[in-house]
């Protein structure tokens, strides 16, 4: 009898292996809804931005430098800054931002 309670004290202290697993998800769980779902999305839709890129558009790079396209490659742009009429070629991944979605930013956070 004593074999018998002591065996089941002993499964009873030992948690299972479900008992260790929920938290665990829980916690996975929490960081794909906070961290990785809204990182996914933002790198998504800079790549959309960035290929939708045509002539005439007004960008930021992450330098700061604003221009308009005047040239677009497959992996380059080429942008004027300013009066004087510089060119400057970057790769894609080095924009920024584009005056369109500054605008709409900008009416997203108005309304």
């Amino acid at each position: 009898m004593t074999l018998f309670l002591q065996a089941s004290a002993d499964a009873a202290a030992t948690p299972s292996m479900v008992t260790l697993l929920i938290p665990m998800l829980l916690v996975f769980g929490f960081m794909y809804l906070f961290m990785i779902r809204p990182e996914n999305k933002k790198r998504k839709k800079a790549e959309e931005m960035r290929s939708s890129l045509s002539l005439g558009d007004e960008i930021t790079t992450i330098g700061g430098i604003t221009g308009k396209i005047v040239q677009v490659t497959e992996d380059t742009i080429t942008f004027e800054t300013g009066e004087d009429r510089v060119r400057i070629q970057v790769k894609k991944w080095a924009i920024s931002t584009t005056a369109k979605m500054e605008a709409e930013e900008a009416a997203g956070r108005r309304k």
